[in-house]
C-alpha cells in the first residue's frame, strides 16, 4: 500500500504541469482538430469510462471538447453522463436534424453527441445525403479535441473510426483475456489497414501498481513489435479503485466526483503526456470524414 502511495505522489508531482497549464499553452498546434479514437479488443475493460473522463480532463485544460459515442451497438456514454439524448447522429444522417441541434452541452464543460445503430450504414447513403451529412459534420471543426468512444472488438465501424482518427488509444486490463484481445485488436489493425500506419497508444486500466501497468504494457508492446513489426506507445495506467464503480452508480464521472482520486490523477498524467506529443500531421475534421466515408464494407 505504501508503494502505491509513493507511486501516486510521483504521478501528482508529474501532473503538476497539467494543473498549471494556461489556456494559451494548450492552443491547437496547427489549427486543426485533434481526433482521438478510444477502443479495446473486448468489452468490460472500462473504455467508455476512460473516454468520458479523458474528455473532461482535456476540458479542464481549456480545450473545446466534443465526445462522440461511437459504440453503435452498446452505446452507454449517455448513461455515464446521466443524459437522455432526444436526438442522435441518425437524425442528421436522415436529414431530420442539423448537427447543431443534436449536440448536447453537459455540466462538465464538454459537448456530447449520441451515436446511432444505423451509423455504420453511412457508406450506403446517396450522394445528396452524404453531402448533407459531410456539411453538418464539418461544423465540428471548431473543437480542439474530438474523442470517439468506439465499440469493442473488430466490427467494421470500429475499423472505420480507427482508420480515420489521428490517434488511437487501446484500453486493456491485466486480465489475460483482455491482454490477448488487445493484441488481437492490434493484429487486425495492422493487417486490415495496411495502407495506413495507425498511431497506436496503449492504456492499461485497473492496475494494482505502476509496476503491473508497466509489465503488462511491455509484454504487449514487445510481442507486437516482434510478430507484427508494429509500433505501440505506452501512455500510462489507471489504478483499480472503488471510486470508479461508485461514480458509475452515481452517473457522475470520477474526474468530477473526486478530481484528486487515484484514477483521476492517472488520467491527468496520461492527458498531459499526450499533450506533449506534437501531432503535425493531424488534418482535421474534413480529412477524418473523407477517410471514414472512404472505408466501405
Amino acid at each position: 500500500m505504501e508503494e502505491q502511495a509513493e507511486e501516486l505522489r510521483e504521478l501528482m508531482r508529474e501532473t503538476g504541469a497539467f494543473n498549471d497549464m494556461q489556456p494559451n499553452e494548450v492552443k491547437k498546434r496547427n489549427g486543426n482538430t485533434r481526433i482521438i479514437a478510444i477502443t479495446s479488443g473486448k468489452g468490460g475493460v472500462g473504455k467508455s469510462n476512460i473516454s468520458v473522463n479523458m474528455a473532461i480532463a482535456y476540458a479542464q485544460l481549456g480545450k473545446k471538447v466534443i465526445l462522440i459515442d461511437g459504440d453503435l451497438g452498446m452505446a452507454n456514454v449517455n448513461v455515464l453522463l446521466n443524459i437522455v439524448p432526444q436526438y442522435n447522429m441518425m437524425h442528421v444522417i436522415n436529414k431530420k436534424k442539423t448537427m447543431k441541434e443534436i449536440i448536447l452541452d453537459t455540466e462538465y464543460g464538454i459537448k456530447f453527441i449520441a451515436g446511432a445503430n444505423g451509423f455504420s450504414k453511412i457508406a450506403n447513403l446517396s450522394l445528396d445525403e452524404l453531402d448533407y451529412f459531410a456539411q453538418q459534420f464539418q461544423s465540428l471543426e471548431s473543437a480542439d479535441i474530438i474523442i470517439i468512444d468506439t465499440g469493442a472488438g473488430i466490427a467494421n465501424n470500429v475499423l472505420q473510426f480507427v482508420a480515420a482518427a489521428d490517434e488511437v488509444l487501446i484500453v486493456t486490463t491485466p486480465e489475460p483475456t483482455a491482454i490477448t484481445d488487445a493484441y488481437g485488436m492490434i493484429k487486425i489493425i495492422s493487417t486490415e489497414l495496411p495502407e495506413k500506419t495507425v498511431d497506436l497508444k496503449l492504456i492499461v486500466n485497473r492496475v494494482r501498481s505502476a509496476e503491473e501497468g508497466k509489465r503488462i504494457s511491455e509484454r504487449i508492446i514487445n510481442i507486437v513489435s516482434q510478430f507484427l513489426g508494429y509500433k505501440v506507445d505506452y501512455m500510462g495506467f489507471v489504478y483499480d479503485d472503488p471510486i470508479v464503480s461508485a461514480s458509475v452508480i452515481r452517473q457522475k464521472p470520477f474526474m468530477i466526483v473526486n478530481p484528486t482520486s487515484k484514477p483521476a490523477t492517472c488520467l491527468k498524467h496520461i492527458v498531459g503526456k499526450i499533450e506533449k506529443i506534437e501531432v503535425d500531421n493531424n488534418e482535421g475534421v474534413s480529412t477524418f470524414l473523407k477517410k471514414f466515408l472512404g472505408r466501405k464494407k
